[in-house]
């Protein structure tokens, strides 16, 4: 494998602007081209919009909620922007001074081992999100629609912060900061097309190693059987491997478990935190306030035992 010349922080830098085109960026007129075009034939074979208050019809889409999802994504790009800055000035340290070697960004191994990394550390740090309270709290705005399509692929969050903890590894393996936050837009704009309901099962091989739109409907339905599965992004070869992938068996219900009934962009990014921060307050012992910030969402202090109608359920907040 090829292995560049130790260069330092300033050359990195320097080299950063034209390698940093971000992909997403060239991607966007597809986005809205695909999602517009989903939207026109929702309208078109189901022959009216999905109703508000109606389990929508697969493949429906609801004009407020769908403009709160764009909403949503134009300021995740903007806060992504920033996130990514400060991951590219950490990853150059980390990539310049500590990394045992550096690949070559124009050897074809370095992109192959950049890709898979970044697809196996975003399932882990996916999964991590659905079992912390924490780190779900930075995720669950993605989940909050009760529609899949492609306006629900831009509902992204806007803390990024626990994927660029995540992939510290990369540049400490020796691979080049911008080839890192490059192969993490291949993978956010390959996980566009996954989010619809009008692209049914693909051939068998297609569907046993990659991340599928029948995969990713399962991923985000609320039903039991389908909760906390299919993390992977790119690959499913991942779930397959660690015991967390479902096949798609029935149509899911999608959003939360516990709905958070609003369109309000904010309150939709931020109300899981501030739910947690109630729950910390109102603890009266240490290990409870931890449970409420580092156990799965939905946790709860253990009660004492008693008769059956005495116990109390712990309340869903997925």
């Amino acid at each position: 494998m090829a292995v560049s010349d130790p260069i330092g922080l300033a050359g990195v830098l320097a080299a950063l602007p034209e390698p940093m085109r971000d992909p997403v960026l060239p991607a966007i007129p597809f986005f809205l081209l695909l999602l517009t075009l989903e939207w026109l034939a929702a309208r078109r074979l189901d022959g009216i919009q999905a109703r508000e208050h109606d389990r929508p019809a697969p493949g429906g889409y609801l004009a407020r909620d769908a403009w709160t999802s764009i909403a949503m994504g134009l300021v995740s790009m903007a806060t992504t922007a920033g996130w990514k800055l400060l991951a590219l000035l950490g990853y150059a340290a980390i990539f310049t001074y500590l990394a045992p070697w550096q690949l070559s960004p124009t050897h074809w191994s370095t992109w192959v081992i950049a890709l898979l990394g970044v697809d196996l550390l975003y399932y882990l740090y996916h999964r991590m999100a659905h079992r912390v309270r924490l780190v779900w709290a930075t995720h669950q705005a993605h989940h909050s629609s009760r529609y899949f399509n492609f306006a629900t692929a831009l509902r992204q969050k806007w803390n990024n912060s626990g994927e660029v903890l995540m992939w510290i590894p990369l540049p400490l393996l020796g691979i080049p900061p911008w080839v890192v936050l490059a192969a993490f837009s291949v993978s956010l704009v390959y996980q566009f097309w996954v989010h619809t309901e009008r692209i049914d099962k693909l051939p068998r091989p297609v569907e046993f190693v990659f991340n599928t739109p029948s995969h990713h409907r399962v991923h985000h339905g609320r039903d039991a059987p389908y909760l906390d599965k299919n993390y992977g992004g790119i690959l499913i070869l991942w779930d397959r491997l660690f015991g967390t992938f479902t096949p798609e068996v029935f149509r899911p219900h999608y959003g939360l478990t516990t709905q958070v009934d609003t369109y309000n962009i904010w309150t939709l990014q931020t109300y899981e935190y501030v739910a947690m921060a109630r729950d910390v307050a109102a603890a009266t012992r240490w290990r409870d306030r931890l449970g409420h910030v580092f156990g799965p969402p939905g946790w709860q202090p253990a009660r004492a035992k008693g008769p059956p109608w005495q116990t109390p359920c712990a309340p869903a907040t997925r």
